[in-house]
């Protein structure tokens, strides 16, 4: 089984995206049975082969455009890109440890029904992180969910599982992906459920699991898909965190309402602003950090309610 690695960037930090690279290059699986699809998505100056890193020269690496401004738009044009049956999105942090991608073909080639998998997800921080971080570890996609190989069988009407792998290192068939990004191109709602300029929203890759998973496929934890997440000092700001929790509950909303699981009733927009006082006090907000960034979640919940139909 061969693979298609799909990095979908924008204005790349070049020590990150290096050691990205170089955790390819050290790949136990043979170079000569994956391709590297870097997407651009907009970055200034323009990413071009040439200023790769040097390690990686020996890849199969091809650099598409995609000016569409946002996550999705990106991973859409990846997966139209992609030459193999075997699908594997690596952000621009991630390092892969090096039997990711041999695992990942070798079960995938084991198992004709498993359309979707991921692993444990740990973190590198670039400084000191604070005490209360690890509470809000899944805003980071950092994540591990126990030591052996867990399986959800798929099934139209399944409920969201636990072990469901996140976008970084999210391995997915391209069957399957070709038929999310069929779904999402003509939905005005899940084009935007991902990343853009000036929005932290995280659920594309959700929705692409939550497909693939109704589509009648099994999803797996597999901890020997191990990957290590770079997380630069910015990204442990409370401030940063707390407009994350808001964005990525408020697209959660969403994600659930789209495949007929959202536990929450629509409320009327002009209700939010007082509720969110409401929470405030509820929450005690001022009172910590981690209060803080609790609150705000709660706060991207309600405006999800406010966006679902009536």
């Amino acid at each position: 089984m061969k693979i298609s690695v799909i990095i979908c960037t924008r204005n790349p930090h070049p020590g990150r995206l290096a050691r990205t690279m170089d955790g390819l290059s050290c790949q136990s699986f043979d170079a000569a049975d994956f391709e590297v699809v870097i997407v651009d998505n907009g970055s200034s100056p323009a990413l071009a082969d040439a200023s790769l890193p040097v390690t990686s020269r020996h890849l199969g690496i091809r650099v598409i455009y995609e000016p569409r401004a946002g996550l999705t738009p990106a991973r859409l044009a990846g997966i139209s890109a992609a030459r193999n049956s075997l699908l594997i999105f690596v952000d621009d942090d991630n390092v892969l440890a090096p039997q990711y991608l041999e695992v990942a073909a070798n079960e995938f080639a084991a198992n004709e029904n498993l359309v979707a998998a991921g692993g444990p997800i740990e973190p590198e921080f670039e400084s000191t992180p604070p005490s209360w971080l690890h509470e809000f570890y899944d805003l980071l996609a950092l994540r591990d969910v126990g030591p052996t190989k867990q399986i959800v069988r798929g099934g139209a009407g399944k409920e969201w599982p636990s072990i469901a792998p996140v976008g970084a290192g999210l391995c997915i068939r391209l069957a399957a992906a070709k038929e999310y990004a069929e779904l999402v191109k003509n939905s005005p709602t899940r084009i935007t459920l991902d990343r853009r300029a000036g929005q932290l929203t995280s659920g594309g890759d959700n929705d692409m699991v939550f497909t693939a998973m109704h589509g009648g496929g099994d999803i797996a934890h597999l901890p020997q898909l191990r990957l290590t997440h770079l997380i630069p000092s910015g990204r442990l700001r409370p401030d940063y965190l707390g407009r994350l929790n808001r964005d990525v509950q408020r697209s959660w909303v969403a994600v659930l309402n789209i495949h007929g699981f959202c536990p929450w009733p629509w409320i009327p927009r002009w209700s939010v602003p007082m509720r969110s006082v409401r929470l405030w006090v509820r929450t005690r907000a001022w009172k910590s950090p981690a209060h803080s960034i609790r609150y705000h979640g709660l706060v991207g919940r309600l405006h999800g309610q406010a966006d679902l139909q009536p």
